[in-house]
């Protein structure tokens, strides 16, 4: 039974972290994103890959 909570807690905090980085790339100044190289279209591909991995 632990193993399954501690499955739905690792769950939720990537989900959260995931929607944290998907917001804050959402609302990064353009000017920034153009320095890092990056397109504020793709935020949910870029947090699913830093979250997530892959």
């Amino acid at each position: 039974m632990t193993t399954i909570l501690a499955q739905i807690q690792d769950r939720l905090r990537k989900r959260a972290a995931y929607r944290r980085t998907v917001t804050e790339l959402r609302n990064m100044p353009l000017a920034t994103a153009i320095d890092l190289d990056l397109y504020p279209g793709d935020a949910e591909k870029i947090a699913a890959r830093a979250v997530y991995g892959g």
